[in-house]
């Protein structure tokens, strides 16, 4: 009996550990170690890689079935470590960390929790789909909306690896008008989230016992793989959907710019950039081949704030937390910080 009251005194503290240790590793081997051997590239050769939009073509190709899956293709042979490490976080932070302790860090109302929810990102670097299963575990746990909207989208506006890279393509004024415009943008949306959002939504928390009182019940690696289960069945049957939805009307979205500028071509870059999705730093690519084909700097700047921050498909994936009221106050704030910034892109570029 001494025994069992031992391990579960124990169990916070070394499930915390293995915790830390799966996420140093999973960060070190799908984010850290690419990030800096692509900085190289970057650096010697002012490029990342073609569009993902169309490739090595001048425009997206036509809206087709085709279109879809081959968007869906190249977009997960991109992002599916990354996919998989956030499923195994979002899991594990709902088996191996106290609730109580989530809640202390990060469940209070206010500035303070959305600055750490911020500052907690920066290491991580993950898209915004990617970034959304382990969004889901930290709200499930307790983190206040403020600070899981605030982590969830610092994770691709914020990437410290975005930022190196996009210095060395396409200029250290755009990094730094990420870096300033960036930073408004994310506490911002936080905020309003948090003030405007639906202040009693209720948070789906299917974890039934604390991971103390479960911890004598099955196995680690049994309750682990059952939350990560559950977790991948509710989220990636609509992703995938959408992701072949938007990748078939690529065309659409963004048609060839040509030299075109101004507020109205501002406004759809920003609506279109809130809704699309891609990879990590897939901004970058998209808005070089577009510079080449004469667009603006005020469209440009509209994407380079949108298109990594949230997607149509992360927004789905996080209907089981965020209602919809919730959810459209943070697609206001984004298109809003959008049209914005392109507008100060038409001045300062």
């Amino acid at each position: 009996m001494q025994a069992r009251m031992n391990e579960k005194r124990l169990f916070p503290f070394a499930g915390t550990m293995i915790f830390t240790l799966v996420a140093i590793a999973g960060f070190a081997y799908v984010k850290w170690m690419p990030y800096y051997a692509k900085a190289f590239l970057a650096q010697s050769h002012h490029f990342i890689g073609d569009s993902i939009l169309s490739g090595n073509s001048a425009s997206a190709p036509p809206v087709s079935w085709n279109a879809a899956v081959d968007y869906a293709i190249a977009y997960s042979k991109a992002i599916w470590k990354a996919l998989l490490l956030g499923l195994i976080l979002g899991s594990g932070i709902k088996v191996l960390l106290p609730t109580q302790w989530v809640s202390a860090a990060l469940g209070r109302l206010g500035f303070k929790s959305i600055a750490l929810g911020s500052l907690f990102a920066m290491p991580c670097m993950m898209c915004t789909c990617c970034a959304a299963p382990v969004a889901a575990g930290m709200r499930q746990s307790r983190a206040s909306v403020g600070s899981v909207v605030s982590w969830w989208i610092s994770n691709p506006v914020l990437n410290p690896a975005t930022l190196v890279f996009m210095g060395f393509v396409l200029g250290w004024g755009w990094a730094l008008f990420r870096v300033v415009l960036g930073i408004a943008m994310v506490l911002g949306v936080a905020y309003l989230a948090e003030r405007y959002g639906d202040q009693h939504e209720a948070v789906s928390l299917e974890q039934g016992l604390p991971p103390e009182a479960e911890a004598l019940k099955d196995s680690l690696l049994t309750r682990w793989g059952r939350e990560f289960m559950a977790l991948a069945i509710k989220l990636l049957p609509e992703y995938l959907i959408l992701v072949l939805l938007l990748g078939a009307a690529r065309a659409w979205l963004f048609p060839v710019l040509g030299a075109h500028d101004g507020i109205l071509w501002i406004v759809a870059m920003a609506v279109a950039g809130t809704l699309f999705v891609i990879p990590t730093a897939g901004e970058i690519p998209i808005v070089q081949a577009m510079f080449t084909l004469g667009m603006g700097a005020g469209p440009a700047g509209a994407l380079i704030m949108t298109l990594p921050a949230v997607s149509l498909p992360s927004l789905a994936m996080l209907s089981r937390i965020f209602s919809w009221r919730t959810r459209l106050v943070i697609v206001v704030g984004v298109v809003l910080s959008g049209i914005a910034g392109g507008l100060i892109a038409m001045i300062a570029f």
